[in-house]
């Protein structure tokens, strides 16, 4: 009996091992059930959501995006000290990130943000030039200067035109995200916006472009965060982003992938 229930002991141990070993072959060890937190700013949600599906499905990891404008994710991290990686939609909410002590220094450019004048179809307002937007009466939707980077770069744009004050006149919305920028102009809230290429494709507005010599071109950066507990697999996602592959996903929508000679001033 003693011999019977060895033998059975020993097959049961020998299965168990064959088990182990076949649902160990092929499996990356170390990445596999992990979580990475991902803080990216709201223009960029539709090629970040993509590229995190297909990071997922290639390294058996679930990415979670956080969106928002820079300006409030940066608060976020501040107070949280959670997360692995931070992309905004331009250099300098990155840079402020760095001098806050939350993020790499190290950071690798993405794509373009090329700003953009969207009016409504048909241009009834007749708006031809940045300047055109400080005339009388027209209703201007800007991004939030602190918050967003269209923000900011209308501040650069609108200074290179000499048209701060009289802007500042027309302006009826400054959204805390583009997108409330653009739901202004899909409303008809607004006259005219300054919007991305990306966010103002297809055929809902008329589009003014900005000589590159007049306007403030925003670059995408991504780098990981200083509190990241999984900084490798944070940075192989960065280096993701950033591959041939990566890239590709953002020129889906609508994004100039870095570097472009077209926006080299």
């Amino acid at each position: 009996m003693k011999r019977v229930s060895g033998l059975i002991l020993l097959t049961l141990a020998v299965l168990a091992a064959v088990i182990c070993a076949a649902g160990c072959i092929g499996t990356p060890a170390g990445d596999e059930n992990k979580t990475l937190l991902i803080y990216a700013g709201a223009g960029l949600k539709g090629p970040m959501a993509e590229i995190g599906t297909v990071f997922g499905e290639k390294n058996s990891v679930t990415v979670d995006l956080t969106y928002g404008g820079s300006g409030v994710l940066i608060s976020q991290m501040e107070t949280s000290h959670l997360g692995d990686a931070f992309i905004p939609g331009g250099q300098p909410d990155y840079q402020n990130a760095v001098k806050k002590g939350l993020v790499s220094n190290n950071s690798q450019l993405v794509a373009y943000h090329v700003p953009i004048i969207a009016v409504q179809k048909g241009n009834p307002l007749g708006i031809q030039t940045v300047a055109n937007l400080a005339k009388p009466g027209v209703r201007l939707a800007l991004g939030d200067i602190n918050a967003t980077a269209i923000g900011k770069a209308g501040v650069k744009i609108f200074d290179n035109y000499g048209v701060t004050a009289e802007i500042e006149k027309n302006v009826v919305l400054r959204g805390a995200t583009i997108n409330e920028v653009v739901t202004a102009m899909s409303t008809g809230n607004a006259d005219a916006a300054l919007l991305t290429m990306d966010n103002a494709k297809g055929d809902r507005f008329d589009l003014i472009e900005i000589p590159v010599t007049d306007n403030s071109i925003l670059i995408a950066p991504i780098g990981i965060t200083t509190f990241t507990t999984q900084p490798e697999l944070a940075q192989k996602f960065a280096d993701f982003v950033v591959s041939a592959e990566g890239k590709a996903i953002f020129e889906k929508y609508g994004f100039p992938a870095y570097p472009n000679e077209k926006y080299t001033s």
